[in-house]
């Protein structure tokens, strides 16, 4: 893994200063100015201290598709729900059928397999709606350049709602309405929202203004999980579902997600965007990747606490599955890739787990800092998933080679492709002439630091214990992340069998702890003695009753001027 640049925002002192006086702490005021905070009024724009939202009927095509629906209902009309495979479209999915029901709605539920059917609408699902009986179909979560698929749903007598919100194409499909946020500018103050988002802003439409205090109450949960899961901006809109969210999981969830948090040992106390992104997301998206999307959209919806906990050790269990097969297919592609890496990367193997293909080109890319494909092939087809960062364009690139394909999507960063296993080979060879044309050059990642500490007295208990003032984390709000220079080891100890390191540091007269997770940037034994300049989220730890700061180190290096 190549070290990543560290670019160092800084603060200008006197809107520090300035936010000091308006009553922030020292450390939350300079971390705000480092953010281009200038005043405790941007403050309360930005970070949307109340818990007003915007009217859902404003949304374009919003009334029509209220209409509707509300036609359907009065007749008795079967109205499918269709969702996509990931938790945002599952949480959009189990909320909007839920409320939807509960007007009295005859709904049927239907989201892909992911493995057979891929992503977002198809001809297969609307020909098994229209089968079913349904006479309306309403998208969550996808639909938004389903085009040829609307078309066809109209041919069979499928009227359709789209809500989404992905970025529209140049054509919008043939529907009753077409809902999503991206349609209304830049201005719109619900521009960012998740797919459970959207479909909420659907719900809270039909129910009406004197109903969506309640709904909020009860799909709060939802919202956060679908959200944060999405890792859609932590801001406006968002962070005042979010923050309802973590709020009604720590006090009354659903009995699904209680189960779930239960299941993944994720108590109150350690509730946050982080465990629901990073703990709570991956359990749900595993029976997506593993053929068992059903199991998770049956635990969100889940009445019976028993039942919920058995589905969500369930998913503990496809969790742990996906793991080791993730690991088994990232092993095998690691020994096809050259010594000295100069181009775009194809790795293919027979029989490799289609549902974690993704995960593997992403870790790929990440530790090669070129685009990569990870294909898997099956009876001489292979199914692709290509990940890139930087200038490198996989849709331009997926074009070029359009003729060694059988279908191809996606966008510059991520995208999916069909192609037979003889062509694999000249695939490499139009993607590395792809990347020559595109004059690109290997990936230089970057880490944004808000500010050096220049003095320990920043870091006292009551100004870090300040920071949740601007919690929760996530999105466009990343967990502050300041440096330390020179810091002294004065111990380093291995935990969880080598997986962190916890060190006690000695900087500016002072003595600090810190725990390291996960890889050890420095490649080797952390020695006593060194001088390291160290990354760090602030933190407070709480132990046997007590309180006390750490950091949270998030990268190392040696200080440039020896130890």
């Amino acid at each position: 893994m190549l070290p990543k640049r560290w670019e160092i925002v800084g603060y200008d002192r006197p809107t520090a200063v300035e936010l000091y006086r308006q009553g922030f702490n020292a450390l939350v005021a300079v971390v705000l100015a480092s953010r281009g905070i200038r005043s405790r009024e941007e403050f309360e724009r930005f970070y949307a201290q109340g818990d007003t939202l915007s009217e859902p009927m404003d949304l374009t095509d919003m009334p029509r598709a209220v209409e509707r629906i509300r036609t359907a209902i009065r007749r008795g009309e079967k109205i499918a729900v269709f969702g996509d495979y990931d938790v945002d479209g599952m949480t959009a999915c189990t909320l909007l059928a839920h409320e939807l029901r509960a007007l009295g709605a005859a709904v049927i539920t239907y989201i892909p397999e992911r493995l057979t059917e891929g992503y977002g609408l198809n001809i297969q699902a609307l020909d098994a709606l229209q089968e079913a009986g349904a006479k309306l179909v309403i998208t969550v979560d996808c639909g938004v350049t389903a085009v040829e698929e609307a078309d066809y749903a109209l041919k069979i007598g499928l009227e359709l709602i789209v809500t989404d919100h992905h970025q529209p194409g140049e054509e919008l499909p043939r529907a009753v309405a077409v809902v999503d946020p991206k349609r209304d500018g830049e201005d719109n103050p619900c521009r960012d929202l998740a797919g459970v988002g959207v479909a909420y802003k659907l719900a809270a439409a039909l129910l009406g203004p004197e109903e969506e205090p309640a709904l909020r109450a009860r799909c709060a949960d939802l919202l956060a999980l679908g959200t944060v899961a999405d890792v859609m901006p932590v801001l406006g809109e968002n962070r005042v579902l979010i923050r309802e969210g973590l709020e009604n999981m720590r006090r009354e969830p659903r009995p699904g997600v209680k189960a779930l948090l239960k299941a993944a040992g994720v108590g109150p106390e350690r509730l946050g965007a982080t465990a629901v992104g990073f703990t709570l997301a991956p359990r749900l998206n595993a029976a997506g990747r593993l053929g068992e999307t059903r199991t998770a959209v049956r635990l969100l919806a889940a009445e019976d606490e028993a039942e919920a906990e058995r589905l969500a050790e369930r998913l503990c269990e496809l969790n742990r599955q996906r793991q080791t097969i993730e690991s088994e297919v990232l092993e095998e592609a690691m020994k096809q890739l050259p010594p000295e890496p100069d181009g775009p990367l194809v790795v293919a193997g027979r029989n490799w787990h289609q549902g974690v293909a993704g995960i593997v080109a992403s870790k790929l890319s990440d530790l090669t800092r070129y685009p990569v494909v990870v294909i898997c092939v099956k009876d001489g087809m292979g199914h692709g998933s290509c990940r890139a960062s930087g200038d490198f364009s996989l849709v331009e690139a997926l074009n070029e080679a359009g003729d060694l394909l059988e279908n191809h999507g996606g966008h510059q960063m991520a995208a999916g492709l069909t192609i037979r296993e003889e062509n694999i080979p000249r695939l490499r060879e139009k993607l590395r002439e792809s990347y020559v044309r595109q004059g690109c050059a290997r990936y230089s990642p970057s880490i944004t630091v808000d500010f050096e500490v220049t003095h320990g007295a920043i870091l006292a208990q009551e100004n870090v214990e300040g920071l949740r003032l601007l919690a929760p984390y996530g999105s466009g709000n990343p967990l502050p992340l300041l440096l330390m220079r020179r810091a002294r080891v004065d111990m380093a100890t291995p935990l969880r069998g080598g997986k962190a390191i916890k060190l006690w540091l000695h900087w500016d007269g002072e003595g600090f702890e810190g725990i390291l997770f996960g890889r050890n940037p420095l490649d080797r034994e952390i020695r006593e003695g060194e001088l390291l300049d160290v990354l760090f989220t602030p933190n407070i730890n709480e132990f046997r009753g007590r309180r006390s700061v750490q950091l949270i180190i998030k990268d190392l290096e040696l200080s440039q001027d020896g130890e």
